[in-house]
């Protein structure tokens, strides 16, 4: 009877975690359908500024030895009249960064920019903090902001401007390039992630006037449109989506601009990938607890209320797939039955499981390659294993973030080390800069032992259908430890690096 009691518990947990997931899959066909309804609706000013107005270029640095300089001549190389564009450098370095910065900035001086540097004398509140201190000392009515491994094409002012001619419009994102695609299975697979958000979510939102989000960098604001919403906040580590909710939430309107794209840098190493992921998703959640509640009880349509809902609460994907990964156990594999009933299950349930989460990703992100490489997009289908693979691998690193903001706990925020590679022989490991590291890879590795035995099982037991789905979990999680322990090793010869990039 005790046994039979905890079988009950343990398949009413298993399906109401499988039906969670199943939701954010459904999710994912909603927005591809809002995607096609609407992607030829593209975004266009109704008119041009007569005289353009006073942009102000933030950018926001924290120990960015490898990518200042280049950040800086890209900056240098805007098509904007001088005396229209500043260009503020919000620098909190600690190290050799300054020196570059300062000798920069100097030299802009001197060929005439309007130019400076400013430095705090504490990093209270991190990027939202160093942001909010320049807004305060900005001469420019728009704000143009751009972390430190991005390089903007020359036009992406004049392209972006006009659109502000609309005095309702408070934010305009433009899309994400990827400078480093190619240089390892590791970006190629971040690079098609990231698509997915930019391609597909991104347009579907704007252009059927549902809440979106500015991405951190690569977009401007609009001056009033900031201050109107609050300003500038560090109570969450997602100081981009917090500003963009509450900036909407008091009527402002956003602007996406898919087909202007700012190439950037991805992270290349393991661990900067997984602090990026875990920053992201902890603060996501801090801005759900934050802002939800005020989305439900203002006035929006209730298609807009549910769509942020859905927006806010994406990253609690990542705990019910740790969830998953726990309930999940070798005998529900390989189960002697008959091949009738085998056949019922695999119909009734595992079939529509299997289309409403696994299928979606793999249409989702397919969808998005198709649309930005409509002629090669059909290479990238053998590699979608590997990405599926790795979001399931990045579960428990991301769910510590889930539990994290649920539970209050605080933390600093952790910028993504770069590098400034755009070569594949490019040697970072010699760099002082490193991720901070966590005792997540030994706890993934479990998972990656335990799952080995979960395909032995069903190997054992002529389970071949299940084998490609639990395959994923078992490359996941022994990528994502061993790639942890592996950089960890290669990196041990070089000198002890500054890992304090918090």
């Amino acid at each position: 009877m005790h046994g039979h009691i905890w079988t009950v518990l343990w398949t009413i947990c298993y399906f109401c975690v499988v039906l969670g997931l199943s939701a954010y899959g459904i999710h994912r066909y909603s927005i591809l359908y809002l995607y096609f309804k609407n992607r030829n609706r593209k975004p266009a000013p109704a008119s041009k500024f007569d005289v353009l107005p006073t942009v102000t270029v933030q950018l926001p640095i924290y120990n960015e030895v490898h990518v200042v300089e280049r950040l800086l001549k890209a900056i240098s190389e805007l098509d904007y009249p001088r005396d229209k564009l500043e260009i503020q450098v919000l620098d909190d370095s600690t190290d050799e960064t300054r020196e570059l910065t300062e000798r920069s900035i100097a030299n802009l001086q001197g060929r005439g920019f309007d130019a400076v540097v400013l430095h705090r004398k504490d990093r209270v509140g991190f990027k939202a903090g160093a942001l909010d201190y320049g807004f305060k000392k900005a001469k420019g009515d728009f704000f143009f902001i751009l972390d430190a491994d991005f390089v903007p094409p020359r036009n992406i002012l004049k392209e972006c401007i006009h659109h502000f001619v609309d005095p309702r419009v408070g934010m305009i994102q433009t899309r994400w390039g990827h400078i480093n695609r190619s240089y390892s299975w590791l970006t190629r697979a971040q690079a098609i992630l990231l698509d997915g958000h930019l391609v597909l979510e991104q347009t579907a939102r704007s252009r059927t006037g549902r809440f979106f989000n500015f991405n951190g960098t690569a977009g401007l604001w609009r001056k009033h449109c900031i201050g109107e919403a609050g300003g500038w906040q560090h109570d969450t580590l997602t100081e981009d989506l917090d500003l963009s909710y509450r900036a909407q939430l008091r009527g402002w309107k956003f602007v996406f601009l898919g087909d202007i794209v700012t190439p950037a840098e991805l992270p290349i190493d393991i661990d900067g990938f997984k602090s990026q992921q875990h920053r992201w998703t902890k603060g996501s959640i801090q801005t759900c607890k934050k802002v939800l509640p005020r989305i439900w009880k203002s006035e929006l349509p209730l298609f807009i209320k549910i769509e942020a809902t859905a927006h806010l609460m994406a990253n609690f994907s990542y705990l019910l797939l740790a969830c998953l990964c726990v309930l999940m156990h070798p005998s529900s594999a390989g189960a002697s039955s008959p091949a009738a009933g085998c056949v019922m299950r695999f119909l009734a349930i595992d079939l529509p499981i299997f289309v409403a989460t696994t299928a979606s990703s793999t249409v989702f992100y397919l969808c998005a390659q198709r649309e930005l490489h409509p002629k090669d997009w059909k290479r990238e289908i053998w590699f979608f294993p590997f990405v599926l693979a790795l979001g399931i691998g990045l579960s428990i690193n991301n769910a510590r973030g889930v539990l994290e903001a649920i539970f209050n706990r605080s933390s600093d925020f952790c910028r993504t080390p770069k590098y400034g590679v755009e070569r594949a022989k490019h040697q970072w490991k010699s760099s002082r800069y490193a991720a901070v590291r966590t005792v997540i890879p030994v706890v993934e590795f479990v998972f990656a032992v335990y799952f080995s035995y979960f395909v032995f099982r069903a190997f054992q037991n002529w389970e071949f259908v299940s084998l490609p789905f639990l395959m994923l979990f078992q490359v996941g999680f022994a990528y994502v430890a061993f790639s942890s322990v592996w950089q960890r090793i290669m990196c041990a010869q070089w000198n002890p690096r500054d890992i304090s990039v918090a």
